[in-house]
């Protein structure tokens, strides 16, 4: 959902439902996709990132500065929190995992 934010360098931040077993100096590979990959289908890498701080907190108690560094500068927290509770079907006050890296 976020490629291009990735390619572009503008997004320092993600947020999982998943990946709690990350901490700070892990290096990770971020993919274009890895999961639902279809028969054939090959995971795209985009490139290494190191892990700075990883903890969880509630979706909706994300603050503008992190919606930007989400790569999303001209969303609300609101409007984050809508894309991402339609696109997962989950509550706004779900707890998420916020993985905050740096690109190698």
């Amino acid at each position: 959902m976020t490629t291009r934010q990735f390619r572009d360098r503008t997004k320092t931040v993600t947020r999982r439902f998943s990946w709690w077993f990350l901490k700070p100096c892990d290096v990770v590979m971020g993919v274009e996709k890895a999961m639902g990959l279809k028969k054939g289908e090959q995971i795209i890498k985009l490139g290494p990132i190191r892990i700075l701080n990883a903890r969880g907190e509630p979706l909706n108690a994300i603050t503008q500065e992190d919606v930007v560094k989400e790569g999303f500068p001209d969303w609300t927290p609101a409007e984050f929190v809508r894309f991402l509770v339609s696109h997962y079907k989950c509550q706004p006050d779900k707890t998420v995992n916020r993985i905050e890296f740096d690109y190698l």
